[in-house]
């Protein structure tokens, strides 16, 4: 059966947990939309916009069963292009941070992730849309990872600026006390109790003051704790400037709380939406990139979330075979518009209003690198549609004919 092209602007995805959206689109644009209708709906937002740097960012991607199965990939794919000049940056930066206080929650706060290139001039530019008295911490994120500078001490921290927005905010330092990296030391005495645990003493005003060494105790703001993703690490998703998960979740949990929403508006490799699922906040991301949407798929696997993107097909002709059985469709891949190791993922669900809802998926990925050539879904009323996403962040969308199905036409 000949697949008949058609365009789609948005898939929703069926799942447990907690839901979420992601705007494939440019981040003011966006932002500015969603401030004039949802403004006040954000508990949490972070953002590690680009830092200009004056690079080219890119994306390792594997392409087919081959590549996955050995670890490794041969394609380097355009990611983001960090060259904007810095009038342009800071007007652009202006509008996002407009737009994110909008979209804040009277107790909400915000997380900007930067280097030394640009965090004076944004701490500034905070100072003025947030008010510099809601400035809450100037956070160093110290990592060991990279070279060795020789004409200059090596570079080897973030900056991450914390704000409120107002008096109100709802900050909860106990959801990410850690274990003690070393014990207390200084003037205070040394104690065991009963059940052998070391205890340190001081006595102050009258009072005794006792402290365990294995005591859960708060983050500074040094943050050296949480080491920077490994070349090999699992976590890796290909994409250039991939933060670890480790601290989007410190940041997720104490600022935010279950079911409230978390805004990511440079989502890039979807660490903050994925952090957001796995502790049950709602998330909202935006990227222009046409890659995320396939690392997503893959790292949202099993949520309930929506992709919004400007209505788009590509051309491509598409075969299939399709049988109908007993309260299902069993659909094959035949004829595809690129190579079959060039597919990266696919998708079967019903058409409406030019969204797809999907109901079937597979992706490659380290533990399944094979994909598989067949899918089935349930018998529904409407048009079933089927998505095609290459290695290169291209979707090709069509749409079958169940009224033929149903009567034999195949």
């Amino acid at each position: 059966m000949r697949a008949t092209q058609t365009a789609v602007g948005r898939e929703r995805y069926e799942g447990k947990g907690s839901a979420g959206c992601f705007y494939l689109g440019n981040a003011p644009r966006v932002l500015e939309e969603m401030a004039r209708s949802e403004g006040g709906a954000i508990k949490l937002v972070y953002m590690d916009p680009p830092f200009l740097t004056g690079e080219q960012f890119v994306m390792r991607a594997r392409m087919g069963a081959a590549q996955w199965k050995a670890g490794k990939g041969s394609l380097v794919l355009p990611a983001f292009s960090d060259d904007l000049a810095p009038q342009e940056y800071y007007a652009m930066m202006r509008s996002v941070l407009e737009s994110c206080r909008a979209l804040l929650s009277e107790d909400g706060m915000l997380f900007l992730h930067c280097d030394f290139r640009t965090s004076a001039r944004l701490r500034l530019l905070m100072d003025e849309v947030f008010g510099e008295k809601n400035l809450l911490n100037e956070i160093v994120w110290a990592y060991h990872t990279g070279g060795t500078a020789r004409r200059y001490f090596s570079r080897k921290h973030d900056t991450i600026l914390f704000y409120r927005k107002t008096r109100r905010y709802d900050f909860n330092i106990s959801a990410v006390l850690r274990a003690p990296v070393e014990p207390r030391q200084n003037h205070m005495r040394r104690h065991v109790d009963p059940d052998g645990r070391v205890y340190r003493s001081i006595r102050s005003g009258g009072r005794v003051y006792t402290y365990y060494d294995d005591d859960p105790v708060p983050p500074s703001d040094v943050w050296d704790d949480v080491s920077h993703l490994q070349q090999r690490d699992p976590q890796r998703t290909g994409y250039d400037t991939q933060k670890p998960l480790a601290l989007l979740e410190r940041i997720v949990r104490c600022a935010s709380r279950e079911g409230e929403a978390v805004l990511d508006p440079f989502a890039g490799s979807g660490t903050t939406l994925e952090a957001a699922h796995r502790l049950g906040r709602r998330f909202v991301g935006i990227d222009k990139c046409p890659l995320t949407p396939n690392i997503l798929r893959r790292r949202l696997d099993g949520a309930p979330w929506e992709l919004v993107q400007p209505p788009q097909t590509a051309d491509g002709a598409c075969e299939v075979d399709v049988l109908q059985g007993v309260g299902f469709y069993h659909i094959s891949l035949r004829e595809l518009p690129m190579a079959w190791d060039a597919l990266d993922n696919w998708a079967l669900g019903y058409l409406r209003a030019g969204e797809m809802r999907v109901l079937s998926q597979a992706a490659r990925s380290r533990r399944n690198p094979e994909l598989p050539r067949e899918m089935e879904i349930p018998v529904y009323e409407g048009e079933i549609a089927l998505r095609l996403s290459d290695v290169y962040g291209k979707s090709f969308y069509y749409k079958l004919n169940t009224r033929e199905i149903n009567n034999g036409a195949i």
